[in-house]
């Protein structure tokens, strides 16, 4: 039996929750399909919960453009929802004289994005903020902050279920196929079935290529390479050594091992970039060594043994290892020529911050904003 329904999103993890709820609060007839038993359970519950101001982005970028915006309107809903946060503000820290020079250039592409209240400060006025800090140069950037990400997410679905959608867990897509304006999904779990709609977004994280490529009629070259990026955190025991988060000078593939805190206080560190090629939870404790000496770049008096292995997340990277940063990808029937499908391929760092921004931009571009019936 074939069932009807007008817009139906894959995947429940942030993004898609953010548009499940933007589509229909604008009247649209809403299925999630969730492969597994929960919401957020893989990219998105897997992070620093970090709240990133839009600096490290190319200029005109979707990720500097939409982590911009969406970092607004994310301060502004959880003000509104009651949602847990802290506004702590972050240090992106040199600590030698050959990191002075990318560090200004970090600067300069934040003022770009629109970043106006980060400010250069020198040693002493960054050691006076963090007593236990090691730096000669640092940035200041007050808007940075930390969230009680599940709550979001939480808020997020009830008010798409209040709005009329609904999230159906255990529902893995199998395949589809698109045939007079309408694409037939292959819903698998324990009751199969067989789901038309006039629209699908394809917000599988992870998956977002599988699902894709399983639909018949996508060209194959028109769907991206994906590369796993595991990012593996360590528990910091005792005492959090400072009040802001701490950022080195990015790399290429992430931001550095930085320290960050959840709002208990409890800090940790991470995430290094370990390139797999298959997904991986596990943490291996010998990666300790590593954060040992990259931590103690900007904060020597690292206890031994204070790390003890925590958690990792897999990224969606579209580049491979040693090409350029990637950015959001969206893709529509203007490129694989499948009306109706809408796939978002890539959408990693800074997504969870970008959420809001990510959903009207896909409401808006796709013109989604009003419903059909």
């Amino acid at each position: 039996m074939t069932e009807t329904v007008e817009c139906v999103v894959i995947g429940a993890g942030v993004v898609g929750l953010a548009i499940a709820r933007a589509l229909a609060m604008a009247g649209r007839e809403v299925i999630v399909l969730e492969a597994e038993d929960a919401i957020g359970t893989a990219t998105s519950s897997r992070n620093s919960e970090v709240i990133h101001a839009g600096i490290y982005y190319p200029e005109g970028s979707l990720k500097a453009r939409l982590c911009r915006a969406g970092r607004d309107q994310l301060y502004q809903y959880l003000n509104e929802h009651g949602i847990d946060y802290a506004r702590c503000g972050k240090l992106v820290v040199a600590t030698i004289d050959a990191e002075l020079e990318p560090l200004r250039a970090v600067e300069s592409r934040a003022r770009g994005n629109g970043v106006e209240d980060i400010r250069w400060i020198g040693a002493d006025e960054a050691i006076g903020l963090e007593p236990h800090l090691t730096c000669i140069a640092a940035l200041i950037s007050p808007s940075t902050g930390i969230l009680d990400s599940h709550a979001y997410m939480l808020s997020l679905q009830g008010e798409a279920e209040d709005h009329g959608a609904a999230i159906a867990f255990l529902c893995p897509v199998l395949g589809g196929r698109a045939e007079r304006g309408t694409i037939t999904l292959d819903v698998g779990g324990d009751q199969p079935m067989e789901l038309a709609c006039r629209t699908v977004v394809n917000c599988a994280g992870l998956g977002a290529q599988g699902v894709a490529r399983s639909i018949q009629g996508m060209p194959p070259e028109t769907v991206p390479p994906l590369h796993y990026a595991k990012g593996n955190y360590f528990h910091l025991s005792g005492r959090a050594p400072f009040e802001r988060l701490i950022y080195p000078v990015p790399g290429a593939a992430g931001l550095g091992i930085h320290y960050t805190r959840d709002l208990g206080g409890q800090g940790r560190f991470g995430p290094d970039v370990e390139w797999i090629d298959a997904i991986d939870y596990q943490v291996e404790p010998s990666r300790a060594d590593s954060f040992y000496a990259a931590i103690r770049r900007y904060w020597p008096a690292l206890p031994d043994d204070a790390l003890t292995p925590d958690y990792c997340g897999v990224r969606p990277k579209l580049q491979a290892p040693g090409e350029p940063a990637a950015d959001f990808m969206f893709q529509g029937p203007e490129t694989h020529g499948i009306n109706g499908l809408i796939n978002l391929f890539g959408i990693e760092s800074p997504g969870l911050t970008a959420s809001l921004a990510i959903a009207d931009a896909v409401v808006e571009q796709f013109g989604l904003a009003k419903p059909l019936r």
